[in-house]
């Protein structure tokens, strides 16, 4: 009898709750991302001694603008012009189909969860919302005290926004031997990505990878590695860099924004993300040269 040296993929990725409403496990790992967060950022400001009352702002602007920024990245760069038809869909997570209906009041229209979220729209997003959050709530500390903090909690995110997108059978990697033990024949895999074969489970490797990454970067928090950037210099710098890497295995994500030099959208948008990891890194120095003038 011949033994498969692949995994056929074939998961159930959704509950129904009720009326064809549908809990994704994406949608799922989201949740459990954002609650692993809280509890994270929970943990670090007691330990810093920051004041309960800011965590669930905290809570509030990063939620939105992870959301705001996974989303409308997505768009415009990788689905603009899909978009640009189906404008309604770029807010709402529900999808044109014409036997279906949302919950009886949007016709032609069916719950789908939020899918297509960019990673460095997400980022875009984190950023510009914790720079407010920072200058309207948490005046005590810096913009830069704080983005050394929340790389803790967005890296155990992506660790599990990984996996629900191997759930979805999305992000997949490209056409490796049938004879890798861990290579996935992904069954429910969208047609845009091609023939249903044995390939790289591209979401595991990343999840992977961000899972080192946190565990990385807590124990440089526990030692009190934990000023002037350095967390988040480092953050910025390991985890786009792997991403960038990955991206020579995995299959083009919608249309491609940019696809020059033989690299694709997901590595020139990742490039200014590790050269800011090199700023944040080396700001210490920066701030004492500046300020030496």
């Amino acid at each position: 009898m011949k033994i498969l040296g692949y995994i056929n993929w074939d998961p159930v990725h959704k509950f129904s709750l009720w009326k064809g409403f549908f809990i994704h496990i994406y949608s799922l790992m989201f949740v459990i991302s954002f609650s692993f967060g809280w509890y994270i950022m929970k943990y670090i400001y007691q330990n810093d001694n920051i004041h309960k009352k800011y965590l669930d702002p905290l809570f509030i602007y990063t939620f939105f603008g992870t959301l705001l920024g996974a989303r409308l990245g997505q768009v415009l760069f990788y689905d603009l012009s899909y978009f640009s038809d189906h404008w309604i869909e770029a807010f709402l997570p529900i999808k044109e189909n014409n036997h279906n209906f949302l919950l009886g009041f949007i016709k032609g229209y069916e719950f789908i969860g939020y899918r297509g979220l960019s990673s460095h729209g997400a980022t875009i997003g984190i950023i510009l919302s914790s720079f407010f959050y920072s200058k309207t709530i948490l005046n005590e500390k810096s913009f830069i005290w704080l983005c050394d903090r929340l790389c803790l909690p967005v890296s155990i995110s992506a660790v599990f926004i990984r996996i629900g997108n191997f759930f979805n059978s999305e992000i997949v990697g490209k056409p490796c031997n049938e004879k890798l033990p861990w290579a996935v024949k992904f069954l429910q895999m969208d047609t845009e990505y091609g023939e249903i074969i044995p390939r790289h489970p591209a979401q595991i490797y990343e999840s992977i990878s961000y899972l080192i990454i946190f565990l990385f970067l807590w124990y440089l928090y526990r030692i009190g590695k934990n000023y002037d950037g350095f967390l988040s210099g480092i953050f910025f710098i390991i985890l786009w860099s792997v991403r960038f890497l990955l991206e020579f295995i995995k299959e083009p994500q919608g249309e491609e924004f940019i696809n020059f030099l033989s690299l694709n959208t997901g590595q020139w948008l990742s490039l200014p993300f590790i050269l800011f990891g090199f700023f944040l890194l080396n700001l210490s120095r920066i701030k004492k040269y500046f300020f030496s003038l």
